[in-house]
Protein backbone atom coordinates (compact mmCIF):
# COMPACT_ATOMS: atom_id res chain seq x y z
CA UNK A 1 0.00 0.00 0.00
CA UNK A 2 1.07 3.44 -0.71
CA UNK A 3 0.27 7.14 0.88
CA UNK A 4 -0.19 10.38 -0.89
CA UNK A 5 0.67 12.97 1.40
CA UNK A 6 -0.87 16.36 0.80
CA UNK A 7 0.35 19.50 2.09
CA UNK A 8 0.52 22.93 0.26
CA UNK A 9 -0.30 21.05 -2.84
CA UNK A 10 -4.63 20.74 -2.01
CA UNK A 11 -4.95 19.84 -6.34
CA UNK A 12 -5.76 16.98 -8.49
CA UNK A 13 -4.12 19.26 -11.62
CA UNK A 14 -0.26 19.04 -11.99
CA UNK A 15 0.52 17.29 -8.70
CA UNK A 16 3.14 14.86 -9.47
CA UNK A 17 2.94 13.84 -6.18
CA UNK A 18 -0.53 12.44 -6.50
CA UNK A 19 0.45 11.12 -10.06
CA UNK A 20 2.76 9.12 -9.17
CA UNK A 21 1.29 7.03 -6.30
CA UNK A 22 -1.55 6.44 -8.24
CA UNK A 23 0.11 5.06 -10.83
CA UNK A 24 1.58 2.62 -8.74
CA UNK A 25 -2.39 1.20 -7.78
CA UNK A 26 -3.98 1.40 -4.99
CA UNK A 27 -3.19 4.03 -2.14
CA UNK A 28 -4.24 5.90 0.89
CA UNK A 29 -3.86 9.61 0.90
CA UNK A 30 -3.38 12.02 4.71
CA UNK A 31 -3.60 15.69 5.10
CA UNK A 32 -1.77 16.08 8.89
CA UNK A 33 -3.05 19.08 10.11
CA UNK A 34 -0.49 21.09 12.73
CA UNK A 35 -2.31 24.17 14.26
CA UNK A 36 0.64 24.83 17.07
CA UNK A 37 2.86 25.06 14.09
CA UNK A 38 0.37 27.17 12.27
CA UNK A 39 0.35 29.73 15.20
CA UNK A 40 3.81 29.67 15.63
CA UNK A 41 3.68 30.80 12.06
CA UNK A 42 0.92 33.24 12.39
CA UNK A 43 -1.39 31.76 9.91
CA UNK A 44 -4.60 34.04 9.05
CA UNK A 45 -7.72 32.74 10.19
CA UNK A 46 -9.16 33.36 6.85
CA UNK A 47 -6.46 31.36 5.00
CA UNK A 48 -7.49 28.71 7.77
CA UNK A 49 -11.03 28.41 6.38
CA UNK A 50 -9.72 28.64 2.91
CA UNK A 51 -7.47 25.62 3.45
CA UNK A 52 -10.32 23.83 4.99
CA UNK A 53 -12.77 24.76 2.23
CA UNK A 54 -10.37 23.47 -0.26
CA UNK A 55 -9.83 20.13 1.60
CA UNK A 56 -13.50 18.96 1.55
CA UNK A 57 -12.83 20.13 -2.12
CA UNK A 58 -9.95 17.73 -2.34
CA UNK A 59 -12.19 14.97 -0.44
CA UNK A 60 -14.37 15.03 -3.04
CA UNK A 61 -12.54 14.98 -5.91
CA UNK A 62 -10.14 11.84 -4.07
CA UNK A 63 -13.21 10.08 -3.93
CA UNK A 64 -14.36 10.30 -7.81
CA UNK A 65 -11.01 8.92 -8.10
CA UNK A 66 -11.07 5.93 -5.84
CA UNK A 67 -9.07 7.62 -2.99
CA UNK A 68 -10.35 8.52 0.74
CA UNK A 69 -8.92 11.26 1.88
CA UNK A 70 -7.66 11.15 5.89
CA UNK A 71 -7.45 13.37 8.17
CA UNK A 72 -5.26 13.67 11.13
CA UNK A 73 -4.37 16.62 13.63
CA UNK A 74 -0.91 16.46 15.19
CA UNK A 75 0.42 19.96 17.07
CA UNK A 76 3.66 20.64 15.79
CA UNK A 77 5.86 19.12 12.80
CA UNK A 78 7.69 16.94 15.18
CA UNK A 79 4.27 15.59 15.99
CA UNK A 80 3.01 15.23 12.68
CA UNK A 81 6.16 13.55 11.96
CA UNK A 82 5.66 10.82 13.93
CA UNK A 83 1.72 10.67 13.48
CA UNK A 84 3.01 10.44 10.11
CA UNK A 85 5.55 7.18 11.15
CA UNK A 86 2.71 6.23 13.22
CA UNK A 87 0.24 5.71 9.96
CA UNK A 88 2.41 3.98 8.40
CA UNK A 89 3.14 0.84 10.35
CA UNK A 90 -0.32 0.80 11.21
CA UNK A 91 -1.65 0.53 7.59
CA UNK A 92 1.80 -1.80 6.38
CA UNK A 93 2.92 1.72 3.64
CA UNK A 94 5.78 0.99 1.74
CA UNK A 95 6.02 4.16 0.21
CA UNK A 96 5.31 7.81 0.78
CA UNK A 97 4.88 10.25 -1.88
CA UNK A 98 4.79 14.00 -1.14
CA UNK A 99 5.70 17.52 -3.19
CA UNK A 100 8.58 19.00 -0.96
CA UNK A 101 7.98 22.55 0.84
CA UNK A 102 10.84 25.22 0.53
CA UNK A 103 10.83 26.89 4.34
CA UNK A 104 13.47 25.49 6.52
CA UNK A 105 11.21 23.85 9.06
CA UNK A 106 9.39 21.79 6.56
CA UNK A 107 12.54 20.88 5.04
CA UNK A 108 14.05 19.93 8.59
CA UNK A 109 10.99 18.16 9.18
CA UNK A 110 11.39 16.00 5.93
CA UNK A 111 14.97 15.49 6.67
CA UNK A 112 13.89 13.73 10.00
CA UNK A 113 11.51 11.63 8.54
CA UNK A 114 13.77 10.49 5.43
CA UNK A 115 16.60 9.48 8.84
CA UNK A 116 13.65 7.37 10.66
CA UNK A 117 12.35 5.56 7.62
CA UNK A 118 16.74 4.95 6.88
CA UNK A 119 16.38 1.52 8.96
CA UNK A 120 12.93 0.35 7.40
CA UNK A 121 11.48 -0.62 3.90
CA UNK A 122 9.37 2.46 3.74
CA UNK A 123 10.32 5.51 1.53
CA UNK A 124 9.31 9.51 1.29
CA UNK A 125 9.91 10.13 -2.41
CA UNK A 126 9.89 13.97 -2.93
CA UNK A 127 8.45 16.03 -5.74
CA UNK A 128 9.00 19.63 -6.90
CA UNK A 129 5.21 21.42 -7.37
CA UNK A 130 5.71 25.00 -6.16
CA UNK A 131 7.72 26.56 -8.82
CA UNK A 132 7.23 26.98 -12.52
CA UNK A 133 11.20 26.39 -13.51
CA UNK A 134 13.12 24.02 -11.11
CA UNK A 135 15.09 25.52 -8.31
CA UNK A 136 18.64 25.82 -8.75
CA UNK A 137 17.46 25.56 -13.20
CA UNK A 138 18.01 29.67 -13.05
CA UNK A 139 21.02 30.98 -12.08
CA UNK A 140 24.33 33.19 -13.25
CA UNK A 141 27.65 33.38 -15.14
CA UNK A 142 29.01 31.94 -12.10
CA UNK A 143 26.40 29.46 -10.97
CA UNK A 144 25.02 31.32 -8.66
CA UNK A 145 21.51 32.29 -7.70
CA UNK A 146 20.60 35.96 -9.05
CA UNK A 147 20.42 38.56 -6.49
CA UNK A 148 18.33 40.99 -8.54
CA UNK A 149 15.27 40.34 -10.17
CA UNK A 150 15.22 41.44 -13.77
CA UNK A 151 18.55 39.48 -15.15
CA UNK A 152 16.59 35.99 -13.04
CA UNK A 153 13.47 37.20 -14.98
CA UNK A 154 15.23 37.22 -18.64
CA UNK A 155 17.28 33.89 -17.61
CA UNK A 156 13.76 32.40 -16.68
CA UNK A 157 12.01 33.33 -19.58
CA UNK A 158 14.74 32.08 -21.52
CA UNK A 159 14.92 28.57 -19.91
CA UNK A 160 11.00 28.61 -20.80
CA UNK A 161 11.59 28.99 -23.89
CA UNK A 162 14.16 26.64 -24.23
CA UNK A 163 12.31 23.33 -22.66
CA UNK A 164 9.30 22.29 -22.49
CA UNK A 165 6.73 23.22 -19.89
CA UNK A 166 6.91 19.78 -18.02
CA UNK A 167 3.46 19.21 -16.40
CA UNK A 168 2.14 15.85 -14.31
CA UNK A 169 -0.11 14.11 -16.08
CA UNK A 170 -3.89 13.70 -15.23
CA UNK A 171 -4.31 10.69 -12.00
CA UNK A 172 -5.79 8.04 -13.12
CA UNK A 173 -8.87 6.58 -11.35
CA UNK A 174 -8.53 3.40 -9.27
CA UNK A 175 -10.04 -0.11 -9.85
CA UNK A 176 -11.62 0.23 -6.64
CA UNK A 177 -13.18 2.69 -5.93
CA UNK A 178 -14.07 3.65 -2.51
CA UNK A 179 -18.19 3.21 -2.02
CA UNK A 180 -18.18 6.53 0.59
CA UNK A 181 -20.69 9.24 0.17
CA UNK A 182 -19.48 12.30 -1.01
CA UNK A 183 -22.21 13.90 0.65
CA UNK A 184 -20.44 11.88 4.06
CA UNK A 185 -17.36 13.93 3.97
CA UNK A 186 -16.36 16.98 6.08
CA UNK A 187 -12.86 18.16 7.32
CA UNK A 188 -13.03 20.55 10.44
CA UNK A 189 -9.45 22.14 11.01
CA UNK A 190 -9.03 22.68 15.04
CA UNK A 191 -8.00 26.44 14.42
CA UNK A 192 -9.00 29.57 14.59
CA UNK A 193 -10.67 30.97 10.81
CA UNK A 194 -12.91 33.19 9.38
CA UNK A 195 -15.00 33.12 6.89
CA UNK A 196 -13.82 33.19 3.06
CA UNK A 197 -16.36 32.37 1.31
CA UNK A 198 -16.40 35.65 -1.13
CA UNK A 199 -13.23 33.59 -2.38
CA UNK A 200 -14.65 30.68 -5.00
CA UNK A 201 -13.28 27.59 -4.84
CA UNK A 202 -10.74 26.74 -7.27
CA UNK A 203 -12.61 24.35 -9.28
CA UNK A 204 -14.37 27.75 -10.43
CA UNK A 205 -11.18 29.44 -11.09
CA UNK A 206 -10.24 27.08 -13.10
CA UNK A 207 -13.26 26.61 -15.18
CA UNK A 208 -13.92 30.46 -14.89
CA UNK A 209 -12.20 32.97 -13.31
CA UNK A 210 -9.24 32.49 -14.94
CA UNK A 211 -10.38 32.22 -18.73
CA UNK A 212 -12.04 35.70 -18.47
CA UNK A 213 -9.38 37.26 -17.17
CA UNK A 214 -7.26 36.15 -19.76
CA UNK A 215 -10.04 37.15 -22.34
CA UNK A 216 -10.82 40.19 -20.58
CA UNK A 217 -8.17 41.95 -18.61
CA UNK A 218 -4.87 40.07 -19.64
CA UNK A 219 -4.20 42.44 -22.14
CA UNK A 220 -4.75 45.92 -20.20
CA UNK A 221 -2.98 44.17 -16.83
CA UNK A 222 -0.23 46.56 -17.47
CA UNK A 223 -2.56 49.83 -17.41
CA UNK A 224 -5.18 49.48 -14.57
CA UNK A 225 -3.15 46.85 -12.13
CA UNK A 226 -2.06 49.86 -10.06
CA UNK A 227 -5.21 51.48 -9.37
CA UNK A 228 -6.94 50.08 -6.41
CA UNK A 229 -10.42 51.00 -7.12
CA UNK A 230 -10.59 48.67 -10.21
CA UNK A 231 -10.72 44.87 -10.01
CA UNK A 232 -7.57 45.21 -12.80
CA UNK A 233 -5.89 41.81 -11.10
CA UNK A 234 -6.44 38.16 -11.05
CA UNK A 235 -7.09 37.46 -7.35
CA UNK A 236 -5.08 34.07 -7.83
CA UNK A 237 -2.62 34.41 -5.18
CA UNK A 238 -4.84 32.71 -2.39
CA UNK A 239 -4.67 29.38 -4.45
CA UNK A 240 -1.15 29.11 -5.65
CA UNK A 241 -0.03 30.50 -1.71
CA UNK A 242 -2.59 26.93 -0.50
CA UNK A 243 -1.33 24.96 -3.52
CA UNK A 244 -4.69 24.96 -4.96
CA UNK A 245 -3.65 26.08 -8.17
CA UNK A 246 -0.38 24.86 -10.06
CA UNK A 247 1.14 27.99 -10.98
CA UNK A 248 2.16 25.30 -14.22
CA UNK A 249 -1.51 24.98 -15.18
CA UNK A 250 -1.53 28.74 -15.03
CA UNK A 251 1.29 29.08 -17.45
CA UNK A 252 -0.39 26.78 -19.92
CA UNK A 253 -2.75 28.79 -20.24
CA UNK A 254 -1.23 31.71 -20.85
CA UNK A 255 1.05 30.05 -23.46
CA UNK A 256 -2.45 28.52 -25.25
CA UNK A 257 -3.38 31.91 -25.68
CA UNK A 258 -0.17 34.39 -25.97
CA UNK A 259 2.25 31.35 -27.63
CA UNK A 260 5.24 34.37 -28.07
CA UNK A 261 5.07 35.66 -24.76
CA UNK A 262 8.18 34.28 -23.45
CA UNK A 263 10.15 35.57 -26.17
CA UNK A 264 10.18 39.36 -25.24
CA UNK A 265 9.99 39.81 -21.34
CA UNK A 266 10.22 43.75 -21.75
CA UNK A 267 7.03 43.63 -23.59
CA UNK A 268 3.75 45.53 -21.97
CA UNK A 269 2.27 41.83 -23.04
CA UNK A 270 4.81 39.74 -20.50
CA UNK A 271 3.62 42.42 -17.63
CA UNK A 272 1.01 39.68 -15.58
CA UNK A 273 3.36 36.91 -16.06
CA UNK A 274 5.93 38.77 -14.47
CA UNK A 275 3.95 37.99 -11.42
CA UNK A 276 4.64 34.27 -11.90
CA UNK A 277 8.34 35.37 -12.16
CA UNK A 278 8.14 37.28 -9.16
CA UNK A 279 6.67 34.50 -7.27
CA UNK A 280 9.34 31.80 -8.38
CA UNK A 281 12.20 34.38 -7.98
CA UNK A 282 11.30 34.69 -3.86
CA UNK A 283 10.80 30.68 -3.68
CA UNK A 284 14.27 30.26 -5.87
CA UNK A 285 15.92 32.41 -3.35
CA UNK A 286 14.60 30.78 0.32
CA UNK A 287 16.12 27.26 -1.42
CA UNK A 288 19.45 29.04 -2.22
CA UNK A 289 19.45 30.99 0.75
CA UNK A 290 17.32 28.91 4.25
CA UNK A 291 18.62 31.52 6.16
CA UNK A 292 16.12 34.07 5.20
CA UNK A 293 13.79 31.75 6.89
CA UNK A 294 15.14 33.51 9.62
CA UNK A 295 13.73 36.48 9.47
CA UNK A 296 17.68 37.58 8.83
CA UNK A 297 18.09 40.78 7.01
CA UNK A 298 19.24 39.50 2.90
CA UNK A 299 21.53 42.18 3.07
CA UNK A 300 23.64 41.82 5.78
CA UNK A 301 25.47 45.24 6.22
CA UNK A 302 21.83 46.56 7.27
CA UNK A 303 22.36 43.84 10.57
CA UNK A 304 23.37 47.14 12.44
CA UNK A 305 20.10 48.95 11.37
CA UNK A 306 18.75 50.67 14.80
CA UNK A 307 14.78 50.61 14.22
CA UNK A 308 12.82 53.25 16.56
CA UNK A 309 9.59 50.67 16.87
CA UNK A 310 7.63 53.19 18.71
CA UNK A 311 4.77 51.34 19.73
CA UNK A 312 2.31 53.89 19.44
CA UNK A 313 3.13 54.41 15.66
CA UNK A 314 3.06 50.71 15.00
CA UNK A 315 -0.23 50.19 16.72
CA UNK A 316 -1.65 53.64 14.40
CA UNK A 317 -0.42 51.91 11.26
CA UNK A 318 -1.74 48.19 12.31
CA UNK A 319 -5.03 50.27 12.72
CA UNK A 320 -5.38 52.12 10.07
CA UNK A 321 -4.94 55.92 11.89
CA UNK A 322 -1.55 56.80 10.38
CA UNK A 323 -3.48 60.01 8.93
CA UNK A 324 -2.20 59.39 5.59
CA UNK A 325 -5.85 58.26 3.67
CA UNK A 326 -4.39 55.75 1.33
CA UNK A 327 -2.38 53.69 3.84
CA UNK A 328 -5.22 53.82 6.42
CA UNK A 329 -7.83 52.31 3.94
CA UNK A 330 -5.04 50.16 2.78
CA UNK A 331 -4.48 48.95 5.98
CA UNK A 332 -8.19 48.78 6.42
CA UNK A 333 -8.78 46.46 3.33
CA UNK A 334 -6.62 44.03 5.27
CA UNK A 335 -8.34 43.69 8.05
CA UNK A 336 -11.68 43.70 6.87
CA UNK A 337 -11.17 41.41 3.99
CA UNK A 338 -8.07 39.24 4.75
CA UNK A 339 -6.02 41.39 1.17
CA UNK A 340 -4.91 43.87 0.04
CA UNK A 341 -3.92 45.46 -3.44
CA UNK A 342 -0.38 45.04 -4.47
CA UNK A 343 0.62 48.27 -4.95
CA UNK A 344 -0.54 49.53 -1.46
CA UNK A 345 1.43 46.42 -0.18
CA UNK A 346 4.46 47.96 -1.44
CA UNK A 347 3.02 51.95 0.11
CA UNK A 348 2.25 50.13 3.48
CA UNK A 349 5.54 48.38 3.73
CA UNK A 350 7.77 51.83 2.57
CA UNK A 351 5.59 53.96 5.27
CA UNK A 352 6.12 51.62 8.55
CA UNK A 353 9.53 51.00 7.18
CA UNK A 354 10.48 54.30 6.00
CA UNK A 355 8.26 56.76 7.44
CA UNK A 356 7.79 55.32 10.62
CA UNK A 357 11.24 53.25 11.24
CA UNK A 358 9.99 50.68 12.34
CA UNK A 359 11.69 47.07 11.73
CA UNK A 360 10.06 44.88 8.58
CA UNK A 361 9.36 41.94 10.66
CA UNK A 362 6.83 43.77 12.57
CA UNK A 363 5.12 44.57 9.46
CA UNK A 364 5.61 40.94 7.35
CA UNK A 365 4.38 39.19 10.83
CA UNK A 366 1.16 41.42 10.23
CA UNK A 367 0.60 40.40 7.03
CA UNK A 368 0.89 36.90 7.80
CA UNK A 369 -1.32 37.26 10.64
CA UNK A 370 -4.16 38.68 8.50
CA UNK A 371 -3.58 37.62 4.28
CA UNK A 372 -5.83 34.68 2.93
CA UNK A 373 -2.73 34.39 0.58
CA UNK A 374 0.14 34.44 3.23
CA UNK A 375 2.95 32.78 1.64
CA UNK A 376 6.13 33.47 3.58
CA UNK A 377 8.74 33.26 0.94
CA UNK A 378 6.57 36.07 -1.27
CA UNK A 379 5.70 38.02 1.74
CA UNK A 380 9.46 37.83 3.27
CA UNK A 381 10.74 39.16 0.08
CA UNK A 382 8.50 41.86 -0.89
CA UNK A 383 9.06 43.37 2.95
CA UNK A 384 12.70 43.31 2.32
CA UNK A 385 12.27 44.51 -0.70
CA UNK A 386 10.12 47.48 0.64
CA UNK A 387 12.75 47.91 3.34
CA UNK A 388 15.88 47.75 1.39
CA UNK A 389 17.09 45.06 3.04
CA UNK A 390 16.38 42.32 0.97
CA UNK A 391 17.02 41.63 -3.24
CA UNK A 392 16.71 44.66 -4.74
CA UNK A 393 18.79 47.07 -7.87
CA UNK A 394 17.45 50.21 -6.34
CA UNK A 395 19.16 51.71 -2.98
CA UNK A 396 18.50 52.09 0.17
CA UNK A 397 16.91 56.44 -0.35
CA UNK A 398 13.61 54.79 -2.38
CA UNK A 399 10.62 56.04 -0.05
CA UNK A 400 7.55 56.17 -1.23
CA UNK A 401 5.62 59.51 -0.94
CA UNK A 402 1.66 58.22 -0.13
CA UNK A 403 0.68 61.68 -0.77
CA UNK A 404 1.71 61.33 -4.09
CA UNK A 405 1.13 57.51 -4.63
CA UNK A 406 -2.58 58.35 -3.93
CA UNK A 407 -2.83 61.14 -6.35
CA UNK A 408 -1.56 58.68 -8.85
CA UNK A 409 -3.09 55.77 -8.46
CA UNK A 410 -6.68 56.66 -6.69
CA UNK A 411 -7.00 60.72 -8.37
CA UNK A 412 -10.74 60.41 -7.25
CA UNK A 413 -10.28 58.77 -3.73
CA UNK A 414 -12.98 56.07 -4.52
CA UNK A 415 -10.79 53.45 -3.16
CA UNK A 416 -10.39 55.53 0.01
CA UNK A 417 -13.38 56.54 0.39
CA UNK A 418 -14.91 52.67 0.52
CA UNK A 419 -12.70 52.02 3.74
CA UNK A 420 -12.78 55.84 5.56
CA UNK A 421 -16.51 56.46 4.59
CA UNK A 422 -15.54 59.29 7.72
CA UNK A 423 -13.83 60.93 4.42
CA UNK A 424 -16.63 60.46 1.85
CA UNK A 425 -17.74 64.24 1.67
CA UNK A 426 -13.86 65.18 1.17
CA UNK A 427 -13.57 66.79 -2.43
CA UNK A 428 -11.71 64.70 -4.53
CA UNK A 429 -8.48 67.48 -4.80
CA UNK A 430 -8.43 67.07 -0.93
CA UNK A 431 -9.25 64.17 -0.26
CA UNK A 432 -4.79 62.28 -0.32
CA UNK A 433 -4.18 64.64 2.56
CA UNK A 434 -7.72 65.98 3.97
CA UNK A 435 -6.35 67.81 7.30
CA UNK A 436 -6.44 71.53 6.34
CA UNK A 437 -10.05 70.83 4.30
CA UNK A 438 -11.41 69.16 7.49
CA UNK A 439 -10.23 71.86 9.61
CA UNK A 440 -11.62 74.43 7.68
CA UNK A 441 -15.16 72.63 8.06
CA UNK A 442 -14.77 72.43 11.33
CA UNK A 443 -14.38 68.47 11.31
CA UNK A 444 -11.22 67.73 11.96
CA UNK A 445 -12.06 65.19 14.61
CA UNK A 446 -13.80 62.88 12.14
CA UNK A 447 -9.90 62.11 10.79
CA UNK A 448 -6.16 61.85 12.81
CA UNK A 449 -3.73 64.06 11.96
CA UNK A 450 -0.85 62.96 10.15
CA UNK A 451 1.77 60.90 12.98
CA UNK A 452 4.67 61.85 10.89
CA UNK A 453 5.54 64.40 8.29
CA UNK A 454 6.92 62.97 5.21
CA UNK A 455 9.88 65.83 4.41
CA UNK A 456 10.95 64.90 7.64
CA UNK A 457 10.29 61.30 7.66
CA UNK A 458 12.06 60.88 4.72
CA UNK A 459 15.53 62.92 5.51
CA UNK A 460 15.55 60.18 8.99
CA UNK A 461 15.10 57.12 6.42
CA UNK A 462 18.48 58.22 4.60
CA UNK A 463 19.92 59.17 7.51
CA UNK A 464 19.00 55.94 9.49
CA UNK A 465 20.34 53.82 6.53
CA UNK A 466 23.57 55.88 5.90
CA UNK A 467 24.71 55.31 9.47
CA UNK A 468 24.23 51.25 8.45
Amino acid sequence: MDLIWFRKDLRIYDNPALTNATERGNCKAVYISTPVQWQLHHMAPIQADFIERHLNLLAEQLLELGIELEHIEATDFNDQADKLLSYCQTHNIENIYANSEVEINERNRDKKIQQALSDTNVSLQLFESDVIVSKGKVLNCDGDMYKVFTPFKNNWANYLTQHPLNMSQPPKPLKQASNKSISSVKIILNTPKTCSKKWPLSSDIYNQVLPSFLEKKHDEYKEYRDFPALKGTSGLSPYLAIGAISPKVILFNVLQKYPHILDNPKADIFCWLNELAWRDFYKHLIFHFPELCKHKNFQTKYDGLIWRNTPEHYQAWCEGRTGYPLVDAAMKQLITTGWMHNRLRMVVASFLTKHLLIDWRLGETFFMKHLIDGDFSANNGGWQWAASTGCDAQPYFRVFNPIRQSERFDPDGSFIKKYLPELSNVPAKQIHFPHKYLASVGKSSVYPEAIVDHKTARLDALALFKQA
